[in-house]
């Protein structure tokens, strides 16, 4: 079903809704996947925090303009499906790499972080990104060291001597 002039502007001001908000686009094609198929795909990323759309090319393009994924218009070529990540830099990438995995109808052609295109084979580098969360106790396991090991300095001298005390009595007992 052809969409009128009015049905296209509300899906480019949906799309660049969107996109003004995400953190990192993937732009995959889709073609030969079935409704099921395609179904699952939007089921595993509501569950990520990953909007899924299938829009027009030229829709996308025009949506894109005025964000930072405008680098992507170039890929956008053929049937694709769009994954925008709104949480979470990488969580479009792994949405998209795990079912690509499953899936081998789904192929990813390109992915942007911000005004950066990546190429697909970044792909994996992408997904592995840590999360927030894993980040943030990344960071405090890094800030937390240093004072672990001075608590520890600040401690062995004390353990030497209780353990050298223990030494010297058993050394006593034994005799």
């Amino acid at each position: 079903m052809a969409l009128n002039l009015e049905q296209k502007k509300a899906v480019v001001a949906e799309v660049s809704e969107i996109a003004s908000t995400a953190l990192s686009v993937v732009a995959a094609e889709y073609r030969g996947l079935t409704v099921e198929e395609l179904t699952e795909l939007r089921i595993k990323s509501r569950e990520a925090g990953v909007q899924i759309r299938v829009v027009k090319n030229s829709l996308a393009r025009r949506a894109f303009e005025e964000s930072s994924f405008a680098c992507m218009n170039v890929t956008l070529v053929g049937p694709m499906i769009l994954g925008f990540s709104q949480e979470d830099p990488g969580g479009a990438a792994r949405v998209m790499e795990s079912f690509a995995k499953e899936h081998d109808k789904l192929i990813v052609k390109s992915l942007s972080l911000g005004d950066t295109v990546l190429d697909a084979s970044q792909l994996g580098a992408v997904a592995n990104l840590p999360t927030r969360d894993q980040a943030i106790s990344m960071l405090m396991s890094v800030m937390k060291a240093p004072v672990e090991k001075l608590v520890r300095t600040l401690a062995e001298p004390h353990a030497k001597l209780v353990r050298t005390v223990a030494a010297v009595r058993d050394a006593k007992e034994a005799a």
